[in-house]
């Protein structure tokens, strides 16, 4: 165990945050966040060998996500390999699930019981997902969901943005793209068995009654978070509905979105807002395809999901249970980095 103080590049590589940050927090100055803080705390108390607990065993933790060719996620497991690697105590397994069907992650979280320390998972709100999720918690195993909540389970923490918020966001953004205007706007949902896409909806449908009364949502079947449908789908809307005023894609069907739009010639006339950025989604902004990504930071996700599920094992009490910070990238102020 280390007894020499630590120096600033090592908390900051740890912890995930820039030595900037760390320096605030070492000299208790302002301009950081107060979950932020104690994680920063946290990780110098850890290094500084005055961790009560004190244990070096390497934590096992899995992590269930969605399979397929959603780039969000891609880039969600490509952080948690990264922060389990800075950090060092963690053996990370990362699971992908091609089908989004309950039974299928549910058999994933139970083959788990016996293995894990703790386990991060994307899943649907069901019945069968909720008993394994209770069966694991029973079982000694630390639970947390990442991205889209389940509810009433026992889990130790939720990582992710406040869905209903940023579906009212994006009805927002859209309203205010076309002031006064009347007419139709499409929603194109990914899977409304994620208890966050459904969460999307419900913001965005209750900000459009609240206050943009004039438009009218159409919403043709859920695309299954498959970009390929969701072309489909919005190539038949531009056909049917060539007054279409606006689309917001709840999921991972973006790039389907855009296709569609290019192809019928109707990108820049028509608002386009979507989730998550991405290459796709960073170039569909800077070629004027789409207006705005509802962004949440998949490094930050990563980082505190690792970190709170580590905290539950070793027995402490407080985690975290803030949500992660909800950007709204437009192309002038895209970030240097994904």
């Amino acid at each position: 165990m280390k007894t020499s103080r630590p120096k600033l590049e090592e908390i900051a590589r740890i912890a995930g945050v820039s030595k900037a940050t760390v320096d605030r927090v070492v000299n208790a100055r302002p301009g950081v966040q107060q979950h932020t803080r104690i994680h920063v705390l946290k990780v110098m108390e850890d290094l500084s060998g005055e961790s009560a607990t004190g244990s070096t065993r390497r934590i096992r933790l899995d992590f269930a996500l969605p399979g397929g060719h959603n780039a969000f996620i891609a880039d969600l497991a490509l952080h948690l390999e990264r922060q389990a690697t800075q950090r060092g105590d963690v053996d990370l397994h990362i699971h992908r699930f091609e089908d989004i069907e309950p039974g299928r992650i549910a058999a994933t979280l139970d083959s788990f019981r016996n293995t894990s320390d703790g386990v991060g998972f994307i899943g649907l709100d069901s019945p069968v997902v909720r008993e394994a999720v209770r069966g694991l918690i029973a079982s000694g195993v630390s639970v947390l969901t990442l991205v889209s909540d389940i509810s009433h389970v026992g889990r130790i923490s939720y990582v992710g943005i406040d869905n209903r918020a940023a579906g009212r966001l994006a009805g927002y953004l859209i309203g205010r793209f076309l002031p006064g205007a009347n007419g139709k706007v499409a929603l194109i949902a990914g899977a409304l068995a994620y208890r966050g896409h459904e969460e999307r909806e419900m913001g965005f449908r209750h900000i459009f009654s609240e206050r943009f009364p004039d438009m009218e949502i159409i919403a043709p079947p859920e695309v299954r978070e498959d970009p390929d449908r969701a072309y489909e789908e919005v190539s038949d809307l531009l056909d049917q509905y060539p007054d279409l005023l606006a689309i917001y894609c709840i999921g991972a069907g973006g790039e389907g979105v855009g296709r569609a739009l290019i192809e019928k010639g109707r990108a820049g006339s028509v608002v386009f807002i979507g989730h998550d950025l991405t290459d796709q989604t960073r170039a569909y902004l800077l070629d004027g395809v789409m207006d705005a990504v509802i962004d949440q930071n998949a490094r930050v996700e990563a980082r505190d999901a690792i970190d709170r599920l580590v905290r539950a094992i070793r027995g402490e009490t407080d985690i975290p249970q803030v949500t992660v910070r909800i950007q709204s990238v437009f192309p002038e102020n895209i970030p240097s980095e994904i």
